[in-house]
């Protein structure tokens, strides 16, 4: 999630007016995202009859649009408009059974209402844990560069952890972890990832919607579906046996049932002093089947070669893959249907290779990706920076499109989560030029930046932003589209709600592209290399491919 949220409306400032642009219409953009959110794509899962339907339709789309396939080669050395991407799937064979025990007595626990137990993805088809200890960990977070350990030593192997989302700075704003903006030892994979790594039985995360950044409907229907991971020689060295979430309510009842006030010990896990403590007295149980199987998911591919420069590559990605069918919800809707997440990001992918193919060919080669899985982990694009069709060392740019909103043109634009970079810089100065102002991230605290499809480029060095319509819409009322934002998250995001509409608005979309597209040209026509910024965490991977851009 993405970035519908990502910005608060702004004071109303002059702009040039969105003149009608050939390159991008509206009735296609339109078409595109109905058809793929329908009900007959089953929610784009992977590994499903939707998938196959999906990727049919994309490669048959760029095909029109005039691309090539850009892909897999084959045995004859041509390229395919796909790419494998093989994922280890797994799926929960019946009921779960979980519950805690506290002072002996048994507190049953309910999935996908007290808790949210995902697939095991330890590639083991049964899961029993009986009376197993609770150890409370704060944050869960070892930062030796912040001489910060909320485990101090204590043995959790073969344990179950309880650990707050988010970090230590989320409450005051301030501290070891730079304040409001989330590191990534906020975010849930990490969790997960330092619990394997200390070798415990499980993690139990407490949910709460504002260090979340999204409600319990979204764990539930997110944990509770198919798990996919990539394919792993020794998946126990990143994933526990057991890995979920719990309801605050529940952790609440647990910390007093344990003799320890759930609010008192929030507040102690803010000091690198917290200490944690075995919870006396309580243990966890549960007991599920797994199927664990391998399957092979696809990115797509489009690819126009430029005149000039061939070897050097600026991409535009989206993924469209969403829930496919999972719970129903209390219509009896059970299809997650993904239309602002992510059929608008894909239609742009499209339409911005039918833009660019229709025009003069750059001296730079444009890769249109459209990576699979995002929803399971940002598993395609994952996948594709670590087996890179093309080599991430000659990458100019990556320009990901995640969530657009389809509420019209706006003043304002902004990107999952600001990061020092020359493309952020550049896109503040073509937007400027466009009429447009930058919103920065007013919620850094959410992570956005590791939350969408251009984290697992840019962790590998090349630039790369995933970039989110505004929210001050031109005409709007005020607040309107905050509230509407609101709405789709509370109502909409990763639930069957999320469908299209016929009274959307796609101008704004169109806007959106002509800044993207516009940007991405002066790029693949030049000899620009954007670089990072002092200070960023992803400079030093970059700078060691230097020698590869001449």
């Amino acid at each position: 999630m993405k970035s519908l949220l990502l910005a608060t409306a702004i004071a109303i400032l002059p702009m040039t007016a969105f003149a009608a642009d050939p390159l991008f219409d509206q009735a296609r953009l339109t078409e595109h995202v109905k058809v793929l959110s329908d009900d007959s794509f089953e929610g784009r899962g992977p590994a499903t009859a939707g998938e196959t339907k999906t990727v049919a339709y994309i490669a048959e789309q760029y095909a029109k649009a005039g691309l090539q396939p850009g892909g897999d080669k084959g045995k004859d050395g041509k390229r395919a408009w796909t790419q494998d991407v093989p994922l280890g799937r797994f799926d929960i064979d019946g009921a779960v059974a979980a519950s805690f025990t506290v002072g002996g007595k048994a507190v049953p626990l309910v999935q996908g209402d007290d808790i949210a137990i995902r697939a095991s993805m330890t590639g083991q088809k049964a899961v029993s844990l009986k009376d197993t200890p609770i150890v409370w960990a704060g944050y869960g977070v070892k930062a030796p560069e912040r001489n910060w350990d909320d485990f101090k030593g204590l043995d959790v192997k073969g344990k179950i952890i309880v650990v707050l989302i988010n970090d230590a700075d989320f409450e005051t704003g301030q501290g070891d972890f730079g304040g409001k903006a989330m590191t990534y030892y906020g975010r849930w994979t990490y969790k997960y990832e330092e619990a394997a790594r200390l070798g415990a039985a499980g993690v139990l995360i407490v949910h709460e919607t504002g260090p979340a950044s999204y409600g319990w409907a979204t764990v539930k229907n997110s944990n509770t579906n198919t798990m996919f991971d990539i394919v792993r020689k020794d998946a126990t060295k990143a994933h526990t046996a057991v890995e979920s979430w719990i309801t605050r309510d529940v952790a609440v009842k647990l910390f007093a049932d344990a003799g320890l006030d759930f609010e008192a010990e929030k507040k102690k896990a803010q000091s690198r002093d917290f200490q944690p403590v075995e919870l006396k007295g309580a243990t966890f149980s549960t007991d599920f089947k797994v199927k664990p199987e391998v399957i092979v998911s696809k990115n797509v591919v489009g690819l126009l070669p430029g005149k000039t420069h061939p070897d050097e590559y600026v991409i535009y990605s989206g993924h469209w893959d969403h829930l496919g069918i999972g719970r129903p919800d209390a219509k009896g809707d059970s299809i997650y249907n993904g239309a602002v997440d992510n059929a608008t990001g894909t239609a742009a992918v499209i339409e911005m290779g039918r833009a660019f193919a229709s025009g003069p060919r750059p001296d730079r080669s444009i890769v249109f990706l459209t990576v699979t899985a995002e929803e399971k982990g940002l598993l395609g694009s994952e996948y594709y920076a670590a087996n890179p069709v093309y080599p991430l060392g000659k990458t100019v740019a990556v320009f990901n499109t995640d969530a657009l909103s389809p509420l019209g043109p706006t003043r304002d634009f902004n990107v999952s989560g600001d990061a020092k970079q020359d493309l952020l810089d550049l896109l503040i100065a073509k937007g400027k030029a466009e009429g447009r102002v930058f919103t920065p991230d007013p919620t850094p605290e959410a992570g956005h930046f590791y939350r969408s499809d251009h984290f697992p480029f840019a962790k590998r060095g090349v630039p790369a932003i995933s970039f989110g319509s505004g929210i001050d819409v031109i005409g709007g009322k005020p607040g309107e589209a905050m509230a509407w934002a609101e709405a789709y998250t509370k109502d909409k995001y990763h639930q069957p709600a999320d469908e299209w509409s016929a009274d959307w608005r796609m101008d704004g979309m169109v806007a959106d592209l002509t800044l993207l597209h516009d940007l991405g040209s002066d790029l693949a026509n030049s000899r620009t290399w954007p670089e990072w910024g002092e200070g960023s965490e992803f400079k030093a991977t970059r700078d060691a491919t230097k020698a590869e851009r001449k």
